[in-house]
């Protein structure tokens, strides 16, 4: 018992100093904007890529999280397979999981901008599978946050149409 208690005191320190860290930080803030991203995530994402200069685009990042189907191509026909799973694996889980605890509260899709997109999406597509194509949407506009220095601006209905 004495152990676990030690354990979760460690935990509490280890979380307290990340959250000072991203307190300090002002690209983990803009980041902590984007539904789903909390200071754990957050962290990860500024230690992994910085500004995300290196990646021109959001495709190219979530690329090279393995957040992408794996391609067979023959020459006449091209098969998407599972994910690749290339890249940074413990990014790649940590989004995962924020687009599990998203897909938990559907009546907050739409505040997010997810609502039709995400709807329709749920309708046809295994839940895992939704998770994965939710955590690339999710490791996109992170991306997009980082690289233009701007917070998470849901759009709205009277916006989008």
């Amino acid at each position: 018992m004495q152990d676990w208690h030690h354990l979760d005191e460690r935990i509490d320190a280890v979380t307290g100093e990340i959250e000072a860290l991203v307190a300090a930080d002002e690209a983990c803030q803009r980041l902590m904007s984007v539904p789903g991203v909390g200071p754990i995530i957050a962290s990860a994402m500024v230690a992994s890529i910085g500004n995300g200069a290196a990646f021109s685009r959001g495709r190219d990042f979530r690329a090279w999280l393995g957040l992408v189907p794996r391609q067979i191509s023959n020459g006449d026909r091209t098969v998407l397979g599972r994910l690749s799973k290339r890249g940074n694996s413990y990014l790649r889980s940590l989004l995962i999981q924020a687009a599990r605890v998203l897909l938990l509260w559907p009546a907050k899709w739409r505040q997010h901008s997810f609502g039709n997109w995400l709807t329709a999406a749920s309708t046809r597509l295994h839940h895992n599978v939704l998770a994965a194509a939710l955590a690339n949407k999710l490791a996109r506009i992170a991306w997009s946050v980082l690289s233009q220095n701007r917070t998470y601006e849901p759009r709205t209905a009277a916006a989008a149409g």
